[in-house]
């Protein structure tokens, strides 16, 4: 199985990288580019069969680690 994970900025948090790709875009004359967040994509490759038992793995993979819950959220898909 394959868990993809899914980690944005929570509404509110700046996102500097974001701004600085918004802007780089204007100057690129992309004029219709309203705002920008920057987060990240995360594939895991998984052992097993039980797909809701990966989704909670991965949900504590994801709070221990690979999101800051503090400033982003995540999604789980598992394919």
């Amino acid at each position: 199985m394959k868990a993809k994970v899914y980690v944005t900025l929570k509404s509110g948090v700046l996102d500097p990288q974001g701004q600085a790709v918004g802007r780089t875009l204007g100057k690129l004359g992309y004029e219709g580019v309203k705002g920008v967040r920057i987060g990240k994509y995360v594939e895991i490759e998984l052992e097993g069969h039980d797909p809701k038992h990966a989704e909670e793995e991965v949900t504590k993979m994801c709070n221990e680690l690979i999101a800051n819950t503090v400033m982003e959220n995540f999604r789980v898909e598992i394919d």
